[in-house]
């Protein structure tokens, strides 16, 4: 066995984007090793994973074999019936294959396949040395890599995400002479730009890390992230506070830093008036600051800045940051204070000049449809209408806001702070605005994938309606998504909507709503109905219930059986899950199949009344009263949709419904007996799949 070899790559270069640098990262590492693989060179990966900061890529194995284990070709040639002529000597494309492949035709092996004997040269050859293929392994790991807008520098054709300055490539103790992007093979990486800007000896692949750390370079990503966290932890303490470290932001700085450094910062008081959502808004997404917050979960007047350096004067980095942040502040401050002189029901006017969509009409009709939506559905949850119809018609207002102008992902939240502020609300009693005001902020939820659902029931309400009206007037106006291409985020809209139906427990049936939706929208689009929206929806709801473990089978049983909202289907599948458990399922699904088949093929219309009298076969009594007491005791159960239960009783007729099938003919000669036979299989089968169509569940 050939032996193995630590491997380590590194590609040094100019700061790389930071959102793409561990996608780049994941891509070399994935492409090393492939590039390795298809020439069948053996790794022992161990628990090796991308190393990378802003300015390197690296790939670290422990160990790689030395050399390609022995090459093996074979080549088929012509087939013996006109490789050999009648004499059995060889003819010119026996001669002509021989040749080509540098043997006499003699020493060709023979081979059959389905067309009969054939010659076949077959070869064996040393495989190749691994440091003589690495060049070409990192060229195509690197052409591999997803980089759209690659950069060119210098004079040269090629290009990168950024310029490229050096190439560690080592395999054991030796420099690997490799050369990629202009740069060849060295065992000199470089440190921290500024606390230690020099070449750094590599003597093997298994001093990298700590050659690296002495340079002041944590090339490790979890180490590097765990310092971080422990920084700005710690950080925060001191600030007698907790540090809010969000994962986004946390990622960010990671692929900022090579050896980040927590820095405490501050800002003036007078600054909280402004609503803390906006603050910190600007604090993470535009100056990647960790804000502190205080014992009460409130944002307080520090924050956590990261450095790339240890500053031998910190107190100026700190200024930096601090000068920075300022401004931004003081335009939140600034807009905040505006538009509370404006007030929310003033912005509301302006959404009349504000188009929402060509075919669609302004913000101003949306929301108008949104109130009216609102308001019905209120009634059936136990809301005030009158006051979901005003918190409807004031859900968009906070769009004409500076605020939101500045900062777009407070829509709503602005809204909330707006509300409580508005003199002209003030006479809604307190706990009624306070309401409104919260749900002009839930009206968003969920905001993203694994958000909750908004909170207060007049919260659910709104987000109902808009992302009613949002599926009705994109179905309407023809944007229906294709591909990847969704502008009015229709299957986020579908998703929020089945995921607030369904978690806030309305028992609101999905196609009336649609319905309503669809009757208010300005445009009909000709093959607009509500089925085609109700549909989009649930196949939403199969990829949110397939990530909870229900099978592709089980939800089309629960889809496929009337059921009165979506709360009620949760419960079916609940039931189903339990029901695909028991040693019955199988058989008792397999029999409903059987007995749909056998009723789809009748003629007319399956007879309901069945005569105990034309019974002939022990098993069409025992079947009968097996059904017959079955259906007296899953009445209760289903009126109080105890599904589990329903097909835990029905799960006991396998003895029968076997029985029956085995000793039964249904389609009986005697047309009475048939008919009779018929009407009860039709009853057993309408109890089997009162919960759900189990059929789908037979293979």
């Amino acid at each position: 066995m050939t032996d193995m070899k630590p491997l380590l790559i590194e590609l040094g270069t100019e700061e790389l984007p930071v959102k793409a640098l561990h996608g780049l990262a994941q891509a070399f590492f994935d492409g090393v090793l492939a590039g390795l693989d298809k020439r069948g060179i053996a790794v022992e990966r161990g628990d090796a994973r991308p190393l990378y900061t802003p300015r390197r890529l690296a790939v670290l194995l422990p160990g790689v074999a030395s050399e390609q284990p022995e090459q093996h070709s074979e080549v088929l040639g012509p087939y013996l019936n006109i490789a050999l002529d009648a004499d059995g000597n060889p003819t010119k494309a026996l001669q002509g294959f021989a040749a080509k492949a540098g043997v006499e035709w003699t020493a060709l092996d023979k081979t059959s396949d389905a067309k009969g004997e054939r010659f076949v040269h077959r070869a064996s050859r040393a495989g190749a040395q691994t440091k003589a293929l690495l060049g070409d392994v990192i060229a195509e790991a690197i052409a591999a890599m997803p980089i759209p807008k690659p950069m060119r520098w210098g004079a040269h054709e090629y290009g990168f995400a950024r310029p490229v300055h050096w190439l560690v490539v080592l395999l054991g103790g030796d420099v690997i002479e490799a050369e990629v992007l202009g740069v060849r093979g060295d065992r000199m990486s470089r440190g921290h730009r500024f606390m230690y800007d020099k070449p750094v000896w590599i003597g093997a692949p298994g001093d990298y890390n700590e050659a690296l750390r002495a340079a002041c370079v944590l090339v490790d990503p979890e180490e590097r992230r765990a310092r971080i966290v422990a920084e700005v932890e710690a950080a925060a303490d001191a600030c007698g506070g907790t540090a809010r470290i969000d994962a986004g932001i946390l990622e960010e700085v990671n692929g900022l830093t090579e050896w980040p450094k927590a820095i405490a910062c501050g800002f003036e008081r007078t600054f909280l008036a402004v609503p803390q959502e906006a603050l910190i808004a600007t604090m993470e997404a535009n100056q990647k600051f960790f804000p502190v917050l205080d014992a009460e979960g409130k944002l307080s007047e520090r924050f956590i800045g990261v450095a790339n350096i240890e500053s031998k004067n910190e107190s100026e980095v700190r200024k930096g940051y601090e000068r920075v942040i300022r401004p931004r502040f003081a335009d939140a401050k600034f807009f905040f204070v505006e538009d509370m002189k404006q007030g929310l029901v003033s912005m509301d006017a302006g959404l009349a000049t504000v188009t929402y969509q060509a075919k669609l009409g302004s913000v101003a009709d949306k929301v108008t449809r949104v109130a009216a939506l609102a308001e019905s559905i209120a009634a059936q949850v136990g809301v005030e209408p009158s006051l979901a119809r005003r918190a409807a018609a004031l859900s968009k207002a906070d769009l004409q806001s500076r605020l939101v102008n500045e900062f777009p992902e407070l829509q709503g939240v602005a809204g909330r702070y707006y509300a409580m502020a508005d003199e002209s609300l003030a006479a809604l009693p307190y706990e009624q605005r306070t309401q409104l005001a919260a749900a002009l902020d839930e009206a968003y939820m969920p905001r993203f994938a694994g958000d909750a659902i908004a909170p207060s029931t007049l919260g659910q309400v709104l987000a109902i309606s808009e992302r009613l009206d949002t599926l009705a007037g994109g179905f309407a106006a023809g944007l229906k998504p294709t591909g990847n291409k969704d502008p009015f985020a229709l299957r986020r809209n579908a998703l929020g909507l089945a995921r607030t139906l369904l978690e806030g427990g309305h028992d609101l049936l999905l196609h009336e709503l649609v319905e309503r939706a669809v009757s208010l929208q300005p445009v009909k689009h000709d093959e607009l109905g509500s089925y085609d929206i109700s549909q989009f929806v649930y196949d939403r709801l199969r990829g949110y219930y397939a990530d909870r473990g229900v099978t592709a089978a089980q939800f089309d049983a629960a889809e496929n059986v009337a059921h009165d909202s979506l709360p009620d289907l949760d419960a079916r599948l609940t039931a189903i899950a339990e029901f695909a458990k028991l040693p019955e399922a199988a058989a008792l699904a397999a029999a409903n199949k059987r007995s749909r088949n056998i009723l789809k093929k009748v003629e007319g219309v399956v007879p309901s009344a069945i005569d105990p009298a034309l019974f002939s076969e022990d098993a069409e009594h025992a079947l009968a009263a097996a059904v017959d007491s079955a259906v007296a005791d899953t009445d209760p159960l289903l009126e109080r949709r105890d599904y589990v239960a329903v097909l835990a009783r029905l799960a006991a007729l396998r003895p029968q419904v076997d029985a029956f099938f085995v000793d039964v003919m249904v389609n009986s000669d005697d047309l009475a007996v048939r008919n009779n036979r018929l009407a009860l299989l039709k009853r057993l089968s309408d109890r089997l799949g009162s919960v759900a169509a189990i059929e789908h569940l037979s293979i």
